[in-house]
């Protein structure tokens, strides 16, 4: 061995999305995660690139949790052409069994779409970044791994899992790299769940680290204590406040967890008398196939057999085909509809609220994390016009946020898990946040960290673990993406956004003389 490890960071750096780390030891190459990109389209494109390492040069894959952001470019790595391990734990191989082919499904549905528009419009037809068949290849790739087992990733480097009580399956990976000098100790933390989870129990690590790498999601939020009774008292009180006879609560959800959680609630709620009975429809293939792997797994979850016996509640209902999930616009009375996805930027939701979102008899409650430029951070921000499928749409209805179901810790929780792994000697790496929960994270670290030993990487940037502190050896070139607009609403938004305001000003204007008026200013602006 002739020099130290180095960690690249290809995703989840600057932004929550895209997890992606590149550890490399003497000629060895393990990867740990392999996500997509999500939110603004600029950070979407990333998606369709080629990997910033090349494929078969990777010896194994070590993979946290099923969600996209975590797992959603597997696919993409085995089809271009890489053959290896990918190691996880038997419930997120599981879930990437229906997550990865529901992936590919929604790419080739929209890439098909898309193709249609650009053949009217005389552009170029796209590709989807990967099929159905690709996703199939690479859950063959799986390898089953338990929790607090030691395992041979490559030459020089093992690794083993503690529970991160994210997600069923979801995992912090313990690694251990051996160096000329000593054994270097490593933790990802992957994504930590918060105490309040209602299916996971506490997340766990053993202490003594030279490098941590820390998710900072939520790294500037404090909640408040939360219980299961505070939990469904919040959401006793939305559902309450969007009863409307005429109306519908539409909750834009995340198919795996946030579901079936939301679900176990609902109908305790129902049950017990403290909300009336109404429809619950969960309006997501994958969100059913999903909670049929919960069931499968309640054993192993706190809290399953409530989940269960939820899921045969006489009200709730699991919609399959595209017909069923038209036939919801037709349902009358007030009823609860959960559909993917969680940031509403794909999937059947965008339907519920290309149908709702101009009636002021409905609600769309928010309950999970909305990255920069999606849909769903657009309407918690207060838009009060959006664009969805080309068609311009007024947000008459409430929106509403209920943060209490968010998988990940929050600030507080994040500091006491880092707090928990000292000694760390070396340095800690903060990822997976947006600029604002990387510093305050990084303030809480202060209180016990010394300010030199946290760092925060750039996306591609890559450093040296030395025994001592890391090295930024990142290399001087063209980066995939403007660094400041991970984590950013992109030109992209700002387009759309100045449409339209555009549209406006052409509605409050008093006759098309004024109309005029606006456009000529307008191309003049253009011609400067």
């Amino acid at each position: 061995m002739t020099s130290a490890p180095i960690i690249r960071f290809h995703g989840a750096s600057g932004t929550v999305t895209g997890s992606c780390f590149l550890v490399e030891n003497d000629g060895t190459r393990v990867l740990v995660d392999c996500g997509m990109f999500q939110g603004s389209k600029s950070e979407k494109e990333l998606n369709y690139r080629s990997f910033p390492f090349e494929p078969t040069s990777i010896e194994a894959v070590i993979l946290t949790h099923a969600h996209i952001d975590h797992s959603g470019l597997l696919p993409k790595l085995a089809k271009v052409g890489y053959d290896g391990p990918i190691f996880a734990t038997r419930g997120t191989i599981d879930l990437c069994s229906v997550m990865l082919p529901d992936s590919a499904h929604i790419q080739e549905s929209e890439v098909e779409q898309l193709n249609r528009r650009n053949q009217r419009r005389g552009r170029d037809t796209v590709e989807p970044i990967y099929t159905a068949e690709d996703a199939a290849r690479a859950v063959t790739l799986m390898r089953t791994v338990e929790l607090e087992r030691w395992q041979q990733a490559a030459e020089g480097i093992r690794f083993r899992f503690w529970n991160a009580g994210h997600l069923l399956g979801s995992a912090s990976v313990e690694m251990e790299i051996d160096t000329p000098v000593k054994r270097l100790r490593v933790l990802f933390s992957g994504d930590i769940g918060p105490s309040h989870k209602l299916l996971q129990f506490d997340p766990e690590a053993p202490e003594g680290f030279d490098y941590v790498i820390c998710e900072s999601t939520y790294g500037d939020t404090d909640r408040d204590d939360v219980s299961d009774q505070t939990r469904r008292a919040a959401l006793k009180a939305e559902v309450k406040a969007a009863t409307n006879i005429n109306g519908a609560l539409l909750i834009p959800s995340f198919a795996v967890e946030r579901t079936q959680e939301l679900l176990a609630d609902l109908v305790y709620l129902m049950k017990t008398g403290a909300i009336a009975t109404c429809p619950i429809v969960i309006d997501s293939p994958l969100a059913t196939r999903a909670s049929e792997i919960f069931r499968r797994h309640s054993r192993e979850l706190e809290n399953g057999r409530m989940l269960a016996e939820a899921m045969e509640a006489r009200n709730v209902r699991f919609t399959e085909t595209v017909e069923q999930s038209k036939a919801i616009d037709h349902m009358h009375g007030f009823h609860i509809v959960i559909a993917a996805s969680g940031m509403c930027d794909a999937g059947r939701i965008r339907h519920r609220l290309k149908n709702w979102l101009w009636r002021e008899e409905a609600t769309v409650l928010l309950v999970g994390y909305q990255a920069a430029g999606t849909l769903g951070r657009i309407l918690e921000d207060g838009a009060q016009t959006v664009r969805i499928q080309g068609d311009e749409i007024t947000v008459r209805a409430r929106i509403r946020r209920l943060d209490i179901y968010s998988g990940h810790a929050d600030g507080p929780e994040l500091a006491a898990w880092v707090k928990e792994r000292l000694p760390i000697t070396s340095g800690v790496f903060l990822v997976h946040g947006e600029e604002a929960a990387l510093a305050g994270l990084g303030e809480r670290l202060s209180a016990f960290l010394p300010l030199e030993r946290i760092f925060i990487p750039r996306l591609d940037s890559a450093f040296e673990l030395t025994p001592f502190r890391p090295a930024d050896i990142s290399e001087i070139r063209a980066p995939r993406i403007d660094p400041a607009r991970p984590g950013h609403k992109d030109w992209h938004n700002d387009l759309q956004s100045l449409v339209l305001d555009l549209q406006d000003e052409l509605k409050r204007a008093g006759d098309d003389k004024a109309r005029g008026v606006i456009l000529r200013r307008l191309r003049r602006a253009l011609s400067e």
